[in-house]
């Protein structure tokens, strides 16, 4: 500080012609001295009276105070000075909670907030994989705030704390002990330390005491630069430590200024003397001191020469932030004196009014750093991501190997470099903090009872259900077309499922349907060759050729069911069968009416056969079977069968069949078709004592087959009711013409015990 403004004294840019002056008090770290010294310095209240003989021309108030180094002395002073609106720059306090300008309106930093630092550690947790972590840090403001900070940004990015504990460097030996235990038990090995170098270099002293080294350490700002730290590591307990620091930073000229500070040897009672009776174990001849056996001061002892904090060049970065603070008050005040050969003296100097200034400033220093502050009095945050590596005599290098800033795109935000990275036990494998592995693709996570959601099980997925993501807390449910494959991270389309010609079942069908038609066929060229035989005569021979026709139909249908389903095989299937098997039934029906009838009309005074010759035998076919027709058609218009995709019977496959569109079309077909089947059915009991040869109908019933709606059982269906028609009506009779053409009599025909006999 002192440095920052002898350097703007001996300037002619910035306050020409204007001295600053200040007043250094000490707080030790101590809140209440902090805010003795606040009180003394807002009322212009020297705490120490000192004579002084040179005339002074300052106002009794200060304009500006710089410090304090933490965040809890800062808080207090901030509090005492705030509603007086003296502007208060710190250089190291960096609370999240000094950015609330309700209750701190006049503070400030040139330090980032640990709003920032703490978010930006979970991201480099995040980073490295580290989802199963523990927490130490400082009981203070520092700690505790920046610590609820990490662990809100840890939730959200899935990051859980097996143990979060705080404490302070003079907090009794047992808390400290049930920390190291605590430590010792846990299945974590990253530890996060949210800690002053005060506080780490305690709780390290008890860590080397029980060898607990190979812990991964993430640090902070407050301990991951600080050579002291490294050089008391003697055990090397932080080891690959890696965490955030202010960027580095260099002000040319204060390393000279300081190696060239000389005491006033005048008096033992000076502060910077006795500083210097401390640093070189002497004493001032002029030194009230009462100490024997040390050897005298001189003043101009080496500085060079001393391992001490005080000529640590490794503090630049917290040197050049008070050095940016003390200019940006020089540069308010020059905006406001109105400086520029010259300075107006006469402005009076308002507190409120540099603050004001202060807020606004915006510029750059000697090495190029700019200065600003945002609307909450906080700088840029911008961090060096530090890394400890083994260095020489045994002391950790700190090794910078990514930054982090705030003000980039979240996907930015961290950048690391390609350096090879050495963690704990000279290892050049990243660390493994977890809770449960992660859960491959195919499989699920499900939260075991009572643990954080970092701890888990992996469940495979259920059939029909995948995930193709690692760690996935869901199993998405394949599309009804698709399913699952036998690892679970894919959907693959089901295969489609129908009777065709290519398989064993459907080429046999085929090959039935084929065979029934042949059979059909013979059986009417047969029938042809012999159609003036009694056996073909005595059963409507017209009839007959049609019932055979109609069978040809029904064996032909049958082929509708083969194959993928379309819309016009799905409209043919039923439809066609429908009609067709009415017609045989209609052929049978008319046939054996005009055979009863025929019998009854043999009895004397019945002249009932005159309303069944062939003309009404053809019609009452055509009628019947136009009845079917029309129920057909309203079916097909009003709502036809469709192709549909059934995905319920058999889950991994797609079975293709027919919808039936309007089920009440449906059942009508089928009702009618049960409806002549029962007449036909009545009709072979009146006729049950005519001859065999004359009672077709009674074979009607062996057609009538129980179908269900798979198409294989139809098709059976449909050649069951075929075959049973053609071999119980035709069959027969072919082995009469054939085999036994002696039986071919018109007596035979009409002896039906002899009928029996065959």
């Amino acid at each position: 500080m002192i440095f920052a403004i002898e350097e703007i004294n001996n300037s002619t840019e910035l306050l020409p012609g204007i001295s600053l002056g200040y007043k250094m008090y000490d707080t030790c770290g101590s809140i209440a001295r902090s805010v003795r010294v606040a009180l003394a310095l807002a009322n212009g209240n020297e705490i120490i009276s000192a004579p002084s003989e040179v005339p002074c021309t300052r106002p009794a108030q200060v304009q500006a105070v710089m410090g304090e180094t933490s965040s809890s002395p800062s808080i207090a002073i901030a509090t005492v000075i705030g509603p007086l609106y003296i502007p208060l720059i710190s250089h190291f306090a960096t609370c999240a909670c000094l950015s609330d300008k309700t209750k701190y309106p006049s503070f400030l930093r040139t330090i980032p907030s640990d709003y920032y630092q703490s978010r930006a550690l979970a991201q480099l947790v995040k980073h490295f994989g580290w989802t199963w972590v523990g927490a130490i840090r400082s009981n203070n403001d520092y700690g505790n705030d920046g610590m609820a900070i990490f662990t809100e940004t840890a939730q959200e990015l899935g990051i859980c704390l097996e143990y979060s504990v705080s404490f302070f460097r003079t907090d009794p030996p047992h808390k400290i002990q049930k920390i190291i235990e605590m430590i010792k038990h846990a299945t974590s090995r990253v530890i996060i330390a949210f800690l002053s170098h005060f506080d780490l270099d305690v709780l390290m002293s008890k860590l080397s005491f029980h060898n607990l080294n190979g812990y991964q350490w993430v640090g902070v700002e407050g301990w991951i630069f600080d050579s002291q730290t490294a050089e008391m590591d003697k055990h090397h307990i932080l080891d690959g430590a890696i965490g955030l620091s202010i960027p580095r930073a260099h002000v040319s000229g204060i390393r000279e200024f300081i190696l060239d500070v000389k005491p006033m040897n005048s008096s033992g009672n000076d502060m910077l003397a006795q500083f210097w009776e401390s640093l070189f174990s002497c004493k001032f001849s002029q030194s009230n001191s009462s100490a024997e056996n040390q050897r005298e001061c001189t003043g101009h002892e080496d500085l060079t020469e001393l391992q001490h904090s005080f000529i640590d060049m490794s503090l630049m970065a917290i040197f050049n932030n008070v050095y940016k603070g003390v200019y940006a008050v020089a540069h308010a005040l020059h905006n406001i004196l109105g400086c520029n050969e010259t300075c107006n003296y006469k402005v009076p100097l308002d507190p409120f009014v540099i603050l004001q200034r202060i807020k606004n400033i915006r510029f750059k220093t000697k090495e190029g750093d700019e200065v600003y502050f945002n609307e909450n009095g906080d700088p840029p945050a911008k961090y060096e991501i530090i890394h400890w590596q083994p260095g020489e005599k045994g002391i950790a290098d700190f090794v910078t190997v990514g930054l982090y800033d705030a003000s980039l795109p979240a996907d930015k935000q961290l950048n690391l470099h390609n350096k090879s990275l050495i963690w704990p036990h000279n290892s050049r494998q990243v660390p493994v903090s977890v809770c449960s592995d992660k859960c491959s693709p195919g499989s699920r996570k499900v939260l075991q009872k009572g643990k954080p959601v970092c701890c888990y099980d992996c469940v495979r997925c259920a059939e029909g259900e995948m995930s193709n993501t690692t760690d996935s807390i869901t199993c998405v449910r394949c599309h009804p077309e698709f399913w699952s494959n036998e690892r679970r991270d894919a959907c693959v389309k089901k295969e489609s499922e129908f009777l065709s010609y290519e398989e064993i079942m459907g080429a046999l069908l085929t090959a039935a349907s084929l065979f029934g038609t042949c059979m059909t066929a013979v059986v009417a060229l047969i029938f042809f060759r012999h159609r003036k035989t009694p056996i073909v005569r005595a059963n409507n021979s017209e009839l007959s050729f049609l019932l055979l026709f109609s069978l040809t139909l029904c064996f032909l249908c049958s082929l509708t069911f083969i194959g993928r389903p379309s819309e016009w095989s799905c409209m043919l299937r039923h439809t066609a069968f429908g009609i067709t098997f009415v017609l045989c039934i209609s052929c049978v029906l008319g046939k054996t009416m005009v055979v009863l009838m025929a019998f009854r009309a043999s009895l004397p005074g019945s002249n009932v056969m005159k309303w069944f010759g062939p003309t009404q035998q053809r019609l009452s076919v055509l009628v019947f079977t136009l009845i079917q027709v029309v129920i057909c058609i309203l079916w097909l218009t009003m709502s036809p069968p469709f192709p549909y995709k059934n995905f319920q019977v058999i889950k991994d496959k797609i079975i293709l069949e027919c919808a039936l569109g309007s089920t009440l079309g449906f059942w009508a077909v089928l009702g009618y078709i049960g409806v002549l089947a029962t007449f036909c059915f009545i009709l072979a009991f009146l006729a049950r004592k005519l001859p065999d040869n004359f009672n077709e109908a009674k074979f009607i019933t062996f057609s009538i087959s129980p179908g269900k709606f798979s198409v294989a059982v139809e098709i059976f269906a449909i050649l069951a009711s075929s075959f049973g028609l053609l071999i119980c009506i035709f069959i027969p009779k072919c082995y009469i013409i054939l085999l036994r053409p002696e039986k071919n009599t018109k007596k035979n025909i009409m002896g039906k015990g002899t009928q029996k006999t065959l």
